[in-house]
């Protein structure tokens, strides 16, 4: 196993931790200040990604797109806020899955009937599409590079927004009374909404980055859905830091689970034998890693007000 590879294999699980905490974030925010659990919080991701795909190729420009993935993810986000999950804060969970859920299916079937079934494409910005050399001799893609920068710049404007602004701390406060904050005379209303679309524009952004990486297709926000679920656990719910942190965790336990496991079992089975086994056990190893820190700290790696 060569060093390049290795350090390869290790940003990939960056690059992964990152973009999970795109998604992340914006889940914690709105289950930290709302109570909400929403399920749908994968389509938001799905809206940004077709909404940059839609109009980087009707413009040729990436950049407009990624501007469009956030105000279509934004937007969708609010108007769900709105119209749906403004009802659902005075009832209970149950309902809250069952009613989120019943949106998930809504955006795949109207994204289906607007773009179709087949999937679109990004390319990836030509300014973004080299390579940099890694020690060993490796070569690693510029725009990978991008995403984790990126994700890194996004992280310290929320701390930011979050511990210096006048928005942030009317977030802090709703994530610990918001019946106080509201007898204080802030509206609860526009407070919640825009959260939402706060969280929603992050998930877009994520959709629209992780575009140009794979293909843009109808669904494709279920499965991360499930890791950012994880991430925040792990993180603590409501802790953007936690998110942060979850989220890398995540990402390079699992990208480096899957890359180290079946080299490791290869030392005492068969290649094929390894190969399944491995890529068994990695695909275990987040939820096990899971597991290990709630047993340790129930509440994740930091409190709901770090």
């Amino acid at each position: 196993m060569s060093s390049a590879l290795l350090i390869e294999q290790a940003l990939n699980g960056l690059q992964f931790g990152v973009m999970l905490f795109l998604m992340a974030a914006g889940l914690t925010l709105i289950f930290g200040v709302m109570g909400v659990i929403n399920l749908a919080h994968g389509s938001l991701y799905m809206v940004g990604a077709f909404a940059c795909a839609a109009v980087a190729a009707y413009t040729g420009s990436f950049w407009l797109g990624l501007v469009a993935s956030l105000i279509a993810a934004a937007a969708a986000g609010a108007i769900v806020e709105i119209t749906v999950i403004r009802r659902l804060y005075n009832r209970d969970h149950l309902d809250q899955v069952l009613a989120t859920f019943a949106l998930i299916l809504i955006f795949s079937e109207g994204t289906r009937w607007v773009f179709g079934s087949f999937p679109l494409y990004l390319d990836i910005p030509k300014v973004l599409q080299g390579a940099i050399s890694l020690p060993g001799g490796g070569q690693y893609q510029l725009y990978r590079l991008a995403i984790i920068g990126a994700g890194l710049i996004v992280a310290i404007g929320l701390y930011l927004l979050i511990a210096k602004t006048r928005l942030g701390m009317r977030i802090r406060a709703g994530e610990s009374d918001r019946e106080m904050i509201g007898a204080l005379g802030v509206d609860i209303a526009s407070l919640n909404t825009i959260v939402f679309a706060l969280g929603a524009a992050l998930a877009g952004l994520a959709g629209a980055l992780v575009g140009a990486l794979q293909s843009v297709q109808v669904g494709m926000g279920e499965p991360v859905l499930i890791l950012a679920f994880v991430v925040i656990v792990i993180g603590g719910i409501g802790s953007i830091k936690g998110a942060l942190a979850g989220a890398i965790l995540v990402g390079v336990v699992d990208t480096m689970g899957r890359f180290l496991l079946p080299q490791l079992f290869a030392l005492f089975m068969q290649p094929s034998q390894a190969a399944t086994a491995g890529a068994a056990i990695a695909s275990m190893l987040i939820y096990i890693v899971m597991a290990f820190i709630l047993a340790v700290r129930p509440k994740g790696l930091f409190a709901v007000n770090a």
